[in-house]
């Protein structure tokens, strides 16, 4: 893809942008910089909520378009407006829902509403989360019974085992699903310790073609970043996906190229060539 026909960047932030301890390195925040003052768009594209976007927002400068909540949530981080909403209905979520206790007793859920904002955990999941999962203080988190966190669409609905690693879960989901013929969300994972689920056929290349659809962008002038295989989607759609080098195999195989590791700033180091400019902030 020429450097020209690139009018918007979307990247994953944790695990892409960010070095892993969530950081920002003045070398890739230069590379933003230099990348909106050539009139390109730089949009976050990302798992998380916009509490936990603002949190970084002033260090990367972002102050426009994001799509939240892996695709659910268009939201304008300056003014507030919020593009797009899509939501995992009751009954879809409350039949996963069901059906997984029963196979798997001792799961836990969160259901993450009210435009990214409301965040529903049911008791005893604030007591095996950290900041970390969803860059939210442990102590703000609540506990409110199962039903209660079904009882309302879901942006997200969070779904994790204190006991069983998040691949192991998502192979009984997997199962179930096969078995029972359930139906009406997609599921995906991050790099977080649970699994994400959606409304079916939301994901972030979803919801990012949903934005660049409002602002007149074509995929093929998308230039898109990502780790996780919550990102896998995004690289395949957008004109040229590039996977960081410690990102999980399913998303290097999914991308056009890839560069160097979040460590190494493997996005500055892509953004510089798109504009020409030359490594700074080492």
């Amino acid at each position: 893809m020429p450097p020209h026909s690139v009018r918007l960047v979307a990247t994953d932030l944790d695990g892409t942008l960010l070095r892993d301890d969530l950081s920002l390195s003045p070398r890739t925040r230069a590379s933003l910089d230099a990348v909106r003052a050539a009139g390109i768009q730089v949009v976050p594209v990302t798992a998380r909520q916009p509490v936990g976007v603002r949190r970084i927002a002033e260090q990367a400068g972002f102050d426009g378009w994001a799509v939240c909540s892996n695709g659910s949530l268009g939201l304008h981080l300056g003014t507030g407006e919020r593009l797009f909403e899509s939501h995992l209905g009751v009954e879809a979520q409350r039949a996963l829902v069901e059906a997984l206790v029963e196979r798997v007793p001792g799961v836990l859920c969160v259901s993450v509403r009210d435009g990214g904002e409301g965040f529903v955990a049911q008791e005893g999941y604030a007591a095996i989360a950290s900041f970390e999962d969803h860059k939210r203080e442990v102590a703000t988190m609540g506990g409110h019974p199962l039903a209660e966190v079904l009882a309302a669409p879901s942006l997200k609905l969070v779904v994790r085992h204190p006991g069983l690693a998040v691949q192991e879960l998502a192979d009984r989901l997997a199962g179930l699903v096969a078995e029972r013929g359930l139906a009406g969300f997609a599921v995906t994972r991050s790099g977080a310790p649970f699994l994400e689920v959606m409304a079916e056929g939301v994901s972030k290349a979803w919801g990012l073609a949903r934005l660049c659809d409002a602002l007149g962008v074509a995929r093929e002038e998308v230039l898109a970043f990502g780790d996780a295989p919550n990102d896998v989607e995004m690289l395949a759609w957008a004109g040229r996906g590039v996977a960081v080098a410690n990102a999980e195999p399913v998303v290097r195989a999914a991308a056009d190229e890839v560069t160097a590791s979040n460590e190494e700033d493997g996005v500055a180091q892509v953004l510089e060539n798109l504009v020409g400019v030359a490594a700074a902030g080492r």
